[in-house]
Order: structure tokens, then sequence, then C-alpha cells
């Protein structure tokens, strides 16, 4: 038998380490954010093209001669109500392509924040990258300037060289004279 548990009893108790269930029933749609989205980027991407103008354009025309100049028997929407059902599919089509032109936007700010982000930090890492390399060739300038350069060695030669000249001038001038 195992150790007896003095004191309160767990049952009823919630736990701390997990989320409470909701506890009324909710009625709104399940749906996936990012799916959603993409499919508002796809929309307005297809909205700002000329093939959508083109293809609005057509229907436009169709439905404005189909209801002008069509017998009166199939005529859906007539000039006389002035196309009222166009101008309310017209409102339909624009009352959704707002908002999702305005998500599609919106997605679009923030992948545009988070690249200015990325692009801040790049540019951070390189400013301090640079700054090292800068500091690293000061060092090194220092450091070579307690380095014989060769002109400096050169200088030096050629001063030596003048200088057994004239010895060696001096040399012979006193070998003659003797």
């Amino acid at each position: 038998m195992g150790p007896r548990r003095v004191g309160r009893s767990r049952v009823g108790r919630s736990r701390l380490d997990q989320p409470i269930a909701p506890r009324r029933i909710t009625l709104r749609p399940d749906y996936d954010p990012e799916a959603f989205g993409k499919l508002s980027e796809r929309f307005a991407r297809f909205m700002g093209t000329a093939r959508f103008i083109v293809y609005m354009t057509v229907v436009i025309i169709i439905w404005l001669v189909w209801n002008t100049w069509g017998p009166q028997s199939i005529r859906f929407d007539s000039h006389a109500k002035n196309y009222t059902l166009l101008t309310l599919i017209l409102s339909l089509q624009a009352s959704y392509a707002a908002p999702l032109i305005l998500l599609a936007q919106n997605r679009q700010a923030d992948r545009d924040r988070v690249q200015f982000e990325e692009d801040r930090n790049r540019n951070e890492r390189n400013m301090a990258d640079t700054e090292y390399l800068t500091r690293e060739v000061a060092a090194l300038r220092i450091a070579l300037g307690d380095v014989a350069t060769r002109d400096f060695i050169r200088s030096e030669l050629q001063r030596m060289l003048d200088e057994l000249d004239t010895r060696q001038s001096e040399a012979r001038s006193t070998d003659e004279t003797d």
C-alpha cells in the first residue's frame, strides 16, 4: 500500500498547466486564417491585372447588349429598370473585393515589417563587422609602423653605400699621397 495523501482532494480542481476549456458554446465559424489570407492575396493579385479588367469589361458589355437589344422575353435586367441587377452584382463584388484587398495589403505590410526588421538586424551586424575590421586594420597599421619598410631599408643601404664610397675615396686619396 502506497503513502496516503493528507489534505485536499484533487478532484474538481483545474490544473495550472492546461488551458481552461471554454464554458459556453460559440457559433463562430472555424477557418484557417493562413489559407484565407493566401486566398485573399490571390484574389487581390488577380483583381489588379489587366486580364481581370478585360474580363469584367466583356461581361458588362455582354450584359448591357443582351438586356438592351435582346428579345424582350429573354431580358432579365431591363434598361427600363436601370440595370438594377447589374448594379447589385457590381456592388456585391465591390463589397467583397475591398475587405479582401485590405486583408492582402495587411499581410503584405506584415511581411514588409518582418523584412525591414531582418534588414535592420543584418545592417547592424554589417556595421559591427565593419567597425571590428576597421579596428583590426588600425591595429595592423600601428604594428607595421614599427617594422622596417622597403623604402626605409633602401634609404639605409643607399646611405651605407654612400658612406663606403666616401671612405674608399678617402682611402685612395691617402694612398696616393703616400
